[in-house]
């Protein structure tokens, strides 16, 4: 080999030692620093091992422990502070826990929630400027973007409810439900759809539409005393096969009730369903059983139901799904399982010889024994064996308690299982026959020996639980081998099945389940042994007693039950069998004016004016009743008289409201019946009615 080859063999291997050296080194130095809590400098050190040695699985294995374990600590720090309200030193440790990991999922998570939660205070400040200014639409604007990112804002959510109910009086839909409260009483017999419609508008304030397919002068009868404009309006549109859009707070379109229209003119609102604890399978089934909803969309990923329907069967559905989606009921058990186990071992007496042997004693020299020594045989020598007695006096006493206590947290109708105690392995051999002898394979199974345990909770209303139980006690008795070498085991099982209903915190002691076996053997020297007490001296007696006895405790304890809903949420209206609309409400007791009767108005009959002076009414009557409002008493009509309805403001005095006023004003033209206007109480101000002649 040349000199310069061997020059630069002795520089690598120098060079290698030296990062060999350093990499240690700088290993060393990072276990220090990391024990001293000084974990950048040693992920430094770590680092610096590995680029000295790249290979050495020790240094990444050390370098990465210790930088996942920093990073841990440091974002549940974050997450503590930021959940009491501490961003500053949250932001400061996510940012320690990303210079130390970049790549670090959860720490970015949580410094992209504290940016929206930053973001999210702004909104939250800008929607409480603008409610406070009762700029109600850009504060729910605001509010609806902070709750579509994050949901449990509690901020957001209360200052919300108070945006809706600020806004509720000022919204098109409460507008229309005041006009539709406006107490009304309403007589027409054979009047055309079109004449009873605007007598309601006159009276409501309410614009009707009608569709093209409408017919306006179908006759109708409708007799309502001590009613609504929404019932008037709901009972006109029942009878006469028609139904109503909402168009805006104070018009109405009407259209006839059947397939063709409703497909063109009912609304349809889609809604999704987020279920917290129901299945979405299940809401779905319900819906689709309950609400006959064909368009019904389940996400089984995220567990949402999507629903497009009417907004009647979307409220109704509401409604139906907050009765399913509840939480499952729950249980603690608390189980304690002791076995007893007692053993009495008693051997006492004296074992006597059962046999003696004689024979006679070899000479000294070692000779075999003669005839001529046997004949001269004495007691000196015939040798004895087998003489010798044993005093046995032994009690052996034991006593021992295996005990285990689970707690066990089921939920409703699931089961759950204890098992304490060995698998028992069994082998089994199979042999398969072939030309050289056959295959011999063996395949291993477990049997699990010791105790087992299930239970099966069903939780009732009113809060009793009951329980399936099934307990199993086994042990090793012995094991036994077979010819082919095989090892079998003979297992003992005591087993109980019993099912219990027991009350929140009942307990209930379930026991019996005892093994208790009695032995008894020795040995005697015949009929003297067999006497009492004294035979004691002439045998050997072995007794044993072995108990065993399982004892399960178990008692319930409920974390949750299903609480039962309220009358008015678990029984609802549904309309009917081709309509979800639901009936109007109307109010039992109306304040009737003065002068106005009690008693229906009908053909023949005769109506109160103010002042008691009777007034004819044709067959053809609305009376409209108006608490607030102040009506002078109307002349009686002809067939060609027309009304004019004018609204005014109410007057600054008494003298004022007293006196007629007249408008330009809708006209209610051709009301062959008459339409006769009660007075009101003469401290009430506002809208004046005269009858106005025909010119």
């Amino acid at each position: 080999m040349k000199r310069s080859d061997v020059r630069a063999a002795l520089a690598v291997l120098t060079t290698l030692a030296l990062s060999g050296c350093a990499g240690q080194m700088a290993y060393n130095d990072g276990q220090k620093l990391v024990a001293a809590e000084q974990v950048e400098a040693g992920l430094l050190k770590y680092r610096e091992a590995i680029a000295a040695e790249p290979g050495n699985g020790q240094y990444k294995a050390a370098y990465l422990q210790a930088r996942d374990r920093v990073t841990m600590r440091l974002t549940e720090q974050a997450e503590r502070e930021l959940a009491d309200g501490r961003a500053e030193p949250a932001m400061q440790s996510l940012r320690r826990a990303l210079s130390i990991d970049p790549a670090n999922e959860r720490a970015r998570a949580g410094l992209r929630l504290l940016e929206a939660d930053g973001r999210q205070a702004i909104l939250l400040a800008d929607a409480q400027t603008a409610f406070e200014r009762k700029d109600y639409e850009s504060a729910r604007q605001k509010l609806n973007a902070i709750l579509a990112e994050r949901p449990a804002h509690e901020a957001a959510r209360l200052l919300l409810a108070q945006v809706v109910e600020k806004t509720l009086a000022a919204s098109p839909d409460a507008s229309l439900a005041a006009a539709y409260k406006l107490p009304i009483n309403i007589e027409f017999r054979d009047a055309t759809l079109k004449q009873v419609f605007e007598v309601i508008s006159r009276r409501s304030g309410l614009n009707f539409l009608f569709d093209k397919d409408v017919k306006t002068d179908q006759r109708t009868s409708i007799f309502l005393k001590n009613s609504t404009v929404e019932a008037a309006v709901y009972y006109l549109l029942v009878s006469n096969q028609l139904e109503q859009q909402i168009m805006d707070g104070n018009t109405i379109l009407v259209f006839p009730n059947v397939a063709a229209k409703l497909k063109e003119y009912q609304e349809m609102t889609v809604k999704t369903f987020f279920l917290a604890n129901a299945d979405a399978k299940n809401v779905a089934n319900t819906l689709k059983t309950i609400l006959k909803s064909r368009d019904v969309v389940v996400d089984e990923k995220l567990n949402l139901v999507i629903l497009r329907d009417s907004p009647e069967a979307v409220k109704l559905a509401t409604r139906l799904i907050a009765l399913q989606d509840v939480a499952e009921p729950e249980v603690v058990l608390d189980v304690e399982i002791l076995e007893i186990k007692r053993t009495r071992l008693l051997d006492l007496g004296i074992g006597w010889p059962g046999s003696v042997s004689l024979a006679p004693l070899t000479s000294a020299s070692g000779a075999g024994i003669t005839i001529d020594t046997l004949r001269n045989l004495n007691g000196g020598t015939i040798g004895v064996t087998g003489i010798g007695a044993t005093i046995t006096a032994n009690k052996t006493d034991g006593d021992s308690n295996t005990l285990a206590n689970p707690r066990i947290r089921v939920r409703n109708r699931e089961k759950a299982k204890v098992v304490i105690g060995d698998k028992v392995p069994v082998i089994t051999t199979i042999i398969t026959p072939g030309t050289s002898g056959g295959f011999a394979s063996e395949s291993v199974s477990y049997v699990d020996v010791g105790l087992t345990l299930n239970v099966e909770p069903t939780i009732y209303l009113n809060n009793e639980v009951a329980i399936r139980v099934a307990l199993e006690v086994s042990n090793l008795v012995d094991s036994v081998t077979t010819k082919s070498g095989s090892v079998a085991y003979r297992i003992g099982t005591r087993s109980a099945t019993t099912m219990l209903q027991l009350k929140d915190g009942e307990n209930q002691v379930l026991a019996g389940l005892i093994s208790n076996e009695d032995r008894s053997n020795g040995s005697k020297v015949p009929f003297v042994g067999s006497l009492p007490i004294v035979g004691r001296l002439f045998g050997v007696g072995h007794d044993s007693s072995d108990k065993n006895e399982i004892v399960l405790s178990i008692t319930p304890h409920l974390v949750r039950n299903i609480q039962r809903p309220a009358l008015n949420a678990s029984e609802f209206n549904a309309g009917t069998e081709g309509s979800f609309r639901r009936r109007p409400e109307v109010p039992v007791k109306v304040t009737l004016l003065p002068g106005q009767s009690a008693a229906p108005v009908g053909p023949g009959a005769v109506g109160s004016a103010g002042g008691g002076a009777p007034v004819p009414v044709s067959p053809n009557t609305a009376t409209l009743a108006t608490p607030p409002t102040r009506l002078t008493e109307p002349a009686p009509v002809t067939a060609t008289t027309r009304h004019t309805v004018t609204p005014v403001a109410a007057p600054p005095d008494a003298a004022a409201a007293n006196a007629p006023v007249q408008l330009p004003s809708a006209t209610l033209p051709n009301l062959a019946p008459a339409v006769s206007l009660p007075p009101a109480p003469s401290s009430a101000a506002g809208a004046t009615v005269v009858p106005i002649p025909t010119p």
